[in-house]
């Protein structure tokens, strides 16, 4: 059986005494201060632009001109199952254009994006496990598609902690509400709850909006550091007597740092402090301000930052993808390339590392009994990084002729995990936690670094 480690000093005869020691130990452990990486890091913050529903592949970084050779015509039998009846293939509405001095192609969709396109490496060779919403977050998200797992982010500021004691190591932001499975995305589940990401409602500004609860409308600052005093002093009195409770620690953790963050987040996230110039270059629109919240809490020292789509699944257009697609893919295009410009003329891009994508992708092949939506499609899909340690300018991995399956060098997500670990200065074999007997990892028993995409 395991001990965490308040129980295991006072077995050993360290006793009460020890008990401020270990809080030491687990405030740095709780991402309150830095810890060192197993060999040198490229990269010290990541940033996950999730598209949740799943955008298309073959409508945006891997262009498919066969599509158009076979739209709307009989292929007959498709090796490949897909989750709902689908038809003809379906060619994209999107015109493809190669970019920059590496001439990768990219959609349409994402010209503003593709002006960076030489510090982006493009994965095209993805593939999840199965073509279902719920597990394949989880596998994005937790790398395991079933059981209750830490998710990326928790993973992460374990392995490293945070630059900034006052705001949360890790941070998910979604508009309108949560997305689905919801906190689970962002749970820390068997490792301690310092490490669960912290969510905000980017669809408002108002700071009481966008972190609920986090100050009191009853008492003034004085009044409530007395509060939180006396409530401090009852916790670990009670704490004494229940000394294997972790997750105690993690609540009594929860309240100080709501604390610290009331002065800390008012100015991380108050935007009227940014210039004319800048506001102007990301925009006046939700995504645009989040992603300026999110190189503001990079500037601070948080660790990771998910900013995703919005509630529900926006990218799960089954039907109607063209203006969809362009709809989404218009609220993103602008901030992304906004953003990476922010973090070159700030010298922080190299040592951000940038994630963008869904869970899966989906199919070249229309759903029945109109052209104009794509099923999912697990079995092939397209991400890319960029910033930290990334060899930009690059393609990994291909889809078939019509994008169904990945046929040149298949990534998995654990793959993908491994390689941003890496990335980090963590060795995705090394990160571990001891839980019910025995040590779990992010990538479980799998995951190559995929060596192409390091610069």
């Amino acid at each position: 059986m395991s001990l965490d480690r308040r129980t295991l000093l006072k077995k050993v005869g360290l006793g009460l005494p020890a008990l401020g020691l270990v809080s030491l130990m687990e405030e740095d452990a709780a991402g309150q201060a830095k810890q060192p990486p197993h060999f040198q890091a490229r990269a010290k913050h990541v940033v996950h632009l999730f598209m949740n529903g799943g955008p298309s592949q073959v409508d945006t970084f891997d262009p498919k001109p066969e599509l158009a050779k076979w739209h709307g015509k009989d292929i007959g039998s498709l090796s490949l199952r897909t989750e709902r009846r689908t038809g003809a293939p379906m060619q994209s509405p999107f015109q493809f254009r190669r970019h920059g001095e590496s001439g990768i192609a990219v959609s349409e969709l994402f010209t503003q994006t593709a002006q960076h396109i030489d510090d982006i490496a493009v994965i095209r060779s993805m593939y999840a496990e199965v073509p279902n919403h719920e597990p394949s977050l989880m596998l994005m998200n937790c790398g395991d598609t079933q059981l209750p797992r830490p998710s990326m982010g928790s993973w992460i500021t374990y392995g490293l902690g945070s630059e900034n004691r006052n705001l949360p190591g890790f941070i998910a932001m979604c508009p309108g509400g949560y997305p689905i499975v919801s906190t689970r995305n962002w749970r820390s589940s068997f490792l301690p709850g310092a490490y669960q990401g912290t969510y905000l409602n980017t669809q408002h500004s108002d700071i009481d909006k966008l972190i609920e609860n986090i100050k009191s409308k009853a008492t003034g600052t004085t009044q409530q550091a007395r509060q939180l005093q006396l409530f401090r002093q009852l916790n670990r009195h009670h704490q004494q007597k229940h000394s294997n409770a972790p997750e105690l620690e993690s609540r009594i953790r929860s309240f100080e740092m709501a604390f610290r963050m009331q002065t800390e987040a008012a100015e991380a996230f108050d935007l009227s402090r940014e210039t004319k110039g800048t506001l102007e270059m990301y925009g006046d629109t939700t995504i645009g301000r989040q992603l300026l919240l999110t190189r503001r809490l990079i500037e601070r020292g948080v660790r990771f930052i998910q900013a995703w789509s919005g509630a529900g699944q926006p990218w799960d257009n089954h039907s109607g993808l063209e203006a969809e697609h362009r709809k989404l893919a218009g609220q993103w295009d602008g901030p992304i390339a906004a953003f990476i410009s922010d973090l070159k003329q700030r010298g922080l891009f190299d040592e951000t590392l940038i994630l963008w994508g869904g869970e899966f992708g989906r199919t070249p092949v229309a759903e029945l009994p109109a052209l104009n939506g794509r099923d999912h499609n697990h079995y092939g899909f397209s991400v890319w990084l960029a910033g930290g340690g990334v060899r930009g300018g690059t393609v990994h991995g291909a889809t078939d002729d019509l994008g169904f399956r990945a046929i040149e060098n298949p990534t998995s997500v654990h793959d993908l995990h491994a390689t941003i670990l890496h990335l980090l200065g963590l060795d995705h074999k090394r990160l571990t936690y001891r839980f019910a007997g025995r040590d779990f990892r992010l990538t479980d028993v799998h995951g190559e670094v995929i060596q192409s995409v390091l610069g």
